[in-house]
């Protein structure tokens, strides 16, 4: 089994590449009823990446269902592929979504919001571990970004497949997950 980081980056991206589209849709309403159960619904703001379709990403259209029925603030963003950093946006009615050149649904326009006032960041991710260590695509954006939330942050990883048992290359500057929940279970770290 791999365990360094790229091994588990190309492992994962291509087990996703063999899930159906009713596969992915299955086991993105499975996270999402798993979500419910988590105590973190009295928060005000919550930052939901839009998946990469192509990338067969967990489609996070019903975690924005859940949300927007519990009346919450919706945070989105749109990379910046120079400085690799993140910028965020209110989801609202007017808001448009558009692909950027990478097939990233990013906010047009919209009312910026700091990081600093986010409450609860879903992180998309390719694998973790069994301490809340995550693989993702290995440009830094979210460690940039969850390293610049406020300490009490929530960080919830969300991902189709079960936990590695250890991810051997992990850093300092790695910001770890506070929960994992796939279509079986719940993680806590």
């Amino acid at each position: 089994m791999p365990t360094n980081k790229k091994e588990l980056r190309s492992y994962y991206k291509n087990l996703r590449k063999e899930l159906t589209i009713d596969a992915v849709e299955e086991k993105s309403l499975a996270i999402a009823n798993n979500l419910i159960q988590l105590a973190i619904w009295d928060k005000g703001y919550y930052h939901v990446f839009l998946p990469i379709e192509e990338q067969k990403e967990v489609n996070t259209e019903y975690v924005l269902h859940l949300l927007s029925g519990k009346d919450k603030e919706i945070v989105v963003s749109k990379s910046d592929f120079e400085t690799r950093e993140m910028t965020h946006f209110l989801l609202t009615d007017n808001t448009r979504i558009k692909k950027n050149e990478y097939n990233i649904p990013e906010p047009v326009n919209g009312l910026p919001v700091p990081s600093e006032t986010i409450d609860v960041v879903f992180v998309p991710l390719l694998a973790f571990d069994v301490s809340g260590n995550r693989v993702g695509y290995g440009k830094g954006f979210y460690d940039k970004f969850l390293a610049g939330c406020k300490p009490e942050t929530i960080k919830i990883g969300l991902s189709f497949f079960e936990a590695e048992n250890e991810i051997e290359d992990v850093f300092e500057s790695d910001i770890k997950l506070d929960f994992c929940v796939t279509p079986e279970k719940i993680y806590t770290f």
